[in-house]
């Protein structure tokens, strides 16, 4: 595997840099509170800005499980299953507390972007996201395992790979020195995964997470959905349309 990509040191400031690795004058992405997240399992996904190629070498991707681990040593967000494409990224996690989603997404991916431009010398240049990460909560049953199939042979469906197990930047992928901590699932998953996996969804499965994902709805039984979009105050998913309640 190619060398990783150097990050800069925590002793060593570089300009426009910190003693801790971050970047001077470069905002962090906003981020509002996500009222009882806690408890959740959500399919969580970003995607380059202007059909940008995020990760082109093998130091792209490595540099992203870096920042995932990085991430973890901070907010212990339990981390279920990931995929990550050449524009784009899936994590399907399970937060323990009501901040630690947005907390974790906050700090990834403006980590990722820092270190991105800084990597490239390209600070300045713009976002290299399209917009605040989409996260769809998904039901603790074969709801989730649907998803966390779904996430994990990705790269099948765009011909990255043959079997899901051969793309080594995703959780289906042997474990390495670079994959990141996985957590324990809340529901017992089949064996072998594996072959689970390279099966593939049913029509029916597939549409129907599509449908959530571009709706962002909960996925999950009618009765669930409505219990979980009320519990999340917003009525689609995780991404309310227009101003917030109270905002004026």
């Amino acid at each position: 595997m190619a060398a990783l990509l150097r990050l800069p040191s925590r002793h060593t400031p570089a300009s426009g840099i910190d003693s801790a690795g971050q970047t001077r004058g470069l905002p962090i992405m906003p981020r509002r509170p996500r009222r009882g997240t806690a408890g959740h399992v959500f399919h969580v996904m970003n995607r380059a800005a202007r059909r940008l190629p995020l990760f082109e070498r093998e130091e792209d991707y490595a540099a992203f499980l870096h920042a995932l681990r990085d991430a973890q040593a901070r907010i212990p967000l339990r981390l279920l299953s990931y995929a990550v494409m050449p524009n784009h990224w899936h994590l399907v996690v399970w937060p323990a507390k009501d901040d630690d989603l947005s907390r974790y997404m906050a700090w990834l991916t403006g980590t990722h972007a820092r270190r991105w431009h800084l990597h490239r010398r390209s600070v300045g240049s713009g976002t290299i996201y399209q917009g605040r990460y989409k996260a769809v909560a998904v039901k603790d049953d074969h709801h989730l395992l649907v998803a966390c199939r779904y996430v994990e042979r990705n790269p099948v469906k765009a011909h990255l790979a043959c079997r899901a197990a051969d793309w080594p930047w995703s959780s289906a992928s042997a474990a390495g020195p670079l994959r990141p901590h996985l957590a324990t699932w809340p529901v017992t998953r089949p064996e072998p995964w594996s072959d689970y996996v390279d099966q593939g969804e049913s029509r029916d499965e597939f549409a129907s997470l599509r449908a959530a994902i571009r709706s962002n709805t909960p996925f999950g039984p009618a009765g669930w959905r409505e219990e979980v979009a009320a519990a999340l105050n917003w009525r689609a998913g995780l991404r309310p349309r227009g101003r917030p309640p109270g905002s004026g």
